[in-house]
């Protein structure tokens, strides 16, 4: 498949307009199940503001979270304070073609909220992960959700799929990589609410919490060497990876370096859901600035 009306992406396409239009329409939307028909609390909401609008200029941001359910994005990024109506500051996310991308009039509206199609199962050398690399090259923030679906349990964070890992090694500019963690969407949106289906709207008078890290450093130059080291030792079946730069690492390096940087990844992401305990015990109200 060529890549799914990538044109209707581009922030110059008819003016800019039906992108605002969109962005908007979700803004609002996203305000009103986030603020008014339920209570979202933030921890650290300063960290995400300041690298979506203030980061060195050229450098890409990369934000990674938990996917509890289908409303995940955009309503995350509704909290009060935060400035979901910018088009132009909007979060770039990896969306499941099967879902947002299942025919015309689909395409368009989600390719308009600034998403890439990405086929689950597709692997990562899929044609628009090199649209997803291009984005970070113009220095633009990216969400991904590296478990790679829904998950509606209260449960560790599953192990990560590697194609977020191998846009942080792929990404001409290391972007900069900012962990999240959620809860309570899966009582907004839960996906078995009446005959295993989902609600037709948000459910109303549910607490949503959002945990925002900190910035994860990756010491990329000494992690490929250690990954070239390691695969030395290994004999596994290949998948036919390319070779990448630098060091013209071969698909067992890659795989030794992919697989280091989502445990990284996981394992901050599972300190900020055992952190999310105590901050729901608290009862902290919603963080402004």
């Amino acid at each position: 498949m060529g890549r799914k009306m990538e044109w209707a992406g581009l922030a110059n396409h008819m003016g800019g307009i039906p992108r605002k239009l969109v962005f908007m329409a979700v803004g609002a939307f996203s305000k009103i199940v986030a603020n008014r028909l339920n209570s979202t609390s933030v921890h650290n909401a300063n960290t995400l503001f300041h690298l979506v609008q203030s980061r060195p200029s050229g450098v890409p941001l990369l934000t990674v979270s938990n996917h509890m359910s289908t409303l995940d994005d955009p309503v995350m990024w509704g909290f009060k304070g935060f400035p979901i109506f910018n088009a132009k500051l909007a979060r770039w996310v990896l969306a499941a073609e099967d879902i947002c991308f299942k025919n015309t009039v689909l395409s368009y509206f989600f390719r308009l909220g600034k998403c890439i199609p990405i086929t689950r199962g597709g692997g990562i050398y899929q044609e628009h992960m090199n649209e997803a690399l291009e984005r970070l090259s113009d220095g633009a923030w990216l969400h991904t959700f590296p478990e790679g679906k829904v998950s509606q349990e209260d449960a560790p964070i599953r192990r990560l799929k590697w194609g977020t890992a191998s846009l942080i090694v792929r990404a001409p500019v290391t972007p900069i990589v900012l962990p999240i963690f959620h809860n309570g969407f899966e009582k907004v949106m839960p996906e078995t609410y009446f005959r295993g289906r989902r609600p037709p709207f948000p459910l109303c008078n549910k607490k949503i919490n959002i945990i925002v890290g900190e910035p994860l450093e990756f010491d990329l130059a000494r992690m490929r060497q250690t990954a070239i080291s390691t695969s030395r030792n290994l004999s596994l079946p290949t998948r036919g990876w390319p070779s990448i730069s630098p060091n013209k690492m071969d698909e067992l390096a890659q795989r030794c370096l992919y697989a280091t940087i989502s445990e990284q990844i996981r394992t901050a992401m599972e300190n900020l859901r055992i952190f999310s305990k105590s901050f729901q015990a608290k009862g902290v109200k919603s963080i402004h600035f």
